[in-house]
């Protein structure tokens, strides 16, 4: 059976303030999908240097293995922060497995990084966050301009400041749908922004589901308690998995591109989100 190239289920990241390393090693532990440590919005600009350099020496010391990715968070590259932050990444021995990208605007910015960081970081991903105006309008390109684009996200508090808009679920689902369009297009990973009501877990599981049901594959989390509603809210079923077997098994034995198969159309594009299903399905499992 030919599989997704990319398998890795990315349902659930889970944030780690710059400032508070010490929780890295039980957010590992905590069931996400990815452990992403902030350097931008959880650190004051005084200690933003030595959080780095801890945060680089961290990440060396804890290698991800095949069930957690890791990533940092890094500051604008608008910014000499986060210009700092590259350069140190570029010089650094050992490198996250991806590094989200703060409001970024336009392909080039990702092409200037991938010529900065790929001669000595070859595997290193990239995750843009969008989170502005112009990051949208240009999330088409942005989602396609480096085979090291590994997904996008979706920073609904910026963008809501810059849609004039509060951040809820109705003002943020014209963005949302532009992004689902993108990273579709560019077949990359795609994660909505975090549930900020702690308290709310329905709140989190209705939201949750209504990004997996309009094409996101993941959200991000700020609290480890969040992450069991997100994981279940974007893995399939036994039952999609069964029905989706079943689907392939049957498509696979018969010499169409295009035929109706107990009463679902499939054709190459269904096909592959199919596999790529069982894929993240058995990753899971394993």
């Amino acid at each position: 059976m030919a599989m997704s190239q990319n398998t890795n289920p990315r349902r659930s990241l889970l944030f780690v303030p710059g400032g508070r390393l010490e929780i890295f090693p039980k957010a590992l532990t905590s069931g996400t999908d990815i452990a992403c440590i902030d350097l931008e919005d959880a650190v004051a600009d005084e200690i933003k240097a030595t959080v780095r350099a801890d945060a680089i020496q961290l990440i060396a010391e804890h290698q991800s293995d095949s069930k957690v990715e890791i990533w940092l968070r890094v500051n604008s590259i608008r910014s000499a922060t986060g210009m700092a932050d590259i350069l140190a990444l570029a010089e650094a021995e050992t490198a996250p497995d991806g590094i989200m990208l703060p409001k970024i605007s336009s392909a080039e910015e990702v092409r200037i990084l991938r010529d900065v960081l790929s001669a000595k970081h070859p595997d290193l991903k990239f995750h843009p966050l969008i989170e502005t105006t112009e990051g949208l309008n240009a999330a088409f390109d942005i989602a396609k301009s480096s085979h090291k684009i590994g997904s996008l996200l979706l920073g609904g508090f910026d963008m809501s400041a810059n849609l004039r808009v509060e951040p809820g679920w109705d003002s943020l689902l014209f963005a949302r749908q532009q992004l689902v369009l993108a990273a579709a297009n560019a077949k990359v990973d795609l994660l909505d922004m975090p549930h900020f009501g702690l308290s709310d877990m329905e709140g989190l599981r209705q939201e949750s589901e209504a990004a997996s049901a309009i094409g996101f594959t993941g959200k991000c989390a700020i609290h480890p308690k969040q992450i069991e509603i997100i994981n279940q809210s974007f893995s399939p079923t036994a039952e999609e998995i069964a029905k989706a077997l079943d689907l392939i098994a049957k498509y696979e034995a018969q010499d169409k591109a295009f035929v109706e198969i107990d009463g679902v159309l499939m054709e190459k594009p269904v096909v592959e989100r199919l596999y790529r299903m069982v894929s993240i399905s058995e990753r899971i499992k394993n």
